[in-house]
């Protein structure tokens, strides 16, 4: 029989002394990266639009914005017509800018969604549709935009409210559907949620063949429209988001350990 040679313990613990310091300020490093191209999408995303505001302008005026800052943005023309500063900071800052920090908000709820899916399920190919969380919100959403009445809660309108009783009812469903006794297990679970998500998916299909007028609303939600964003909606968001990311990092640990297998 072989025998297996392992490192004394000392000298393991000098490596990690060594490697530990050096793994943060690469992490560090990366971080500070990332955040500096973030800044230069953002910038770069408000130069999109109906009306193609020049980089540098927008440039300008983000950085206005900022205290002790003094630049006054230049103001191009646009189809021939000159903008004015007040309808150049409307357009950027209160049209575009709300729009696309929603959409990164929305893009780093689903990325740390996404990655607990994968630590629960060790699975790197879980997704919102494994448990029909997504089916069901979609759903709810389709049936908000269908119904005749108007209704609001906490400056929430139907659409938003319904997406999520959707969601948390096809999960409620699920757990239901899958639970043995005691126990889940998680070969049941995501066999329920497959064919739970597929059941809800044929529901809403059908819904849009029948919503007429309505179909182009529902398809535009359905696809990720942010196009009614104000920061109204951005105030709401983020503290939802964000406790929601702490509550996941704080768990950050158990979801590592999940994915490792019986030997390691």
């Amino acid at each position: 029989m072989s025998r297996v040679i392992s490192k004394p313990v000392s000298e393991t613990a000098e490596e990690f002394a060594i490697s530990y310091p050096l793994h943060w300020k690469g992490k560090v490093c990366s971080l500070i990266g990332l955040a500096g191209l973030l800044l230069v999408v953002i910038i770069f995303a408000t130069t999109l639009g109906s009306a193609p505001i020049p980089f540098s302008t927008c440039f300008q005026v983000l950085f206005s914005q900022v205290p002790f800052v003094n630049i006054t943005p230049s103001c191009p023309e646009v189809f021939g017509m000159p903008l004015g500063v007040e309808r150049l900071e409307m357009i950027i800052l209160n049209i575009r800018l709300p729009r696309i920090l929603l959409a990164g908000l929305v893009g780093a709820a689903l990325a740390v969604a996404g990655a607990t899916y994968q630590g629960l399920f060790r699975n790197p190919l879980a997704d919102p549709y494994l448990i029909g969380v997504a089916s069901g919100a979609g759903l709810g959403a389709t049936i908000a935009f269908l119904i005749p009445f108007t209704i609001s809660w906490m400056s929430f309108g139907a659409v938003p409210l319904f997406a999520f009783i959707g969601g948390m009812g096809a999960v409620a469903l699920v757990y239901s559907l899958a639970r043995v006794g005691k126990t889940l297990p998680t070969t049941t679970l995501i066999l329920a949620g497959v064919a739970l998500g597929a059941f809800l998916s044929s529901i809403t299909s059908y819904l849009l063949t029948i919503c007429g007028e309505k179909l182009h609303g529902i398809v535009f939600w359905l696809l990720g429209g942010l196009s009614l964003t104000k920061w109204a909606e951005v105030w709401i968001v983020l503290p939802c988001i964000l406790v929601g990311i702490i509550i996941i990092w704080l768990h950050a640990r158990p979801l590592n350990v999940m994915q490792l297998d019986e030997e390691q």
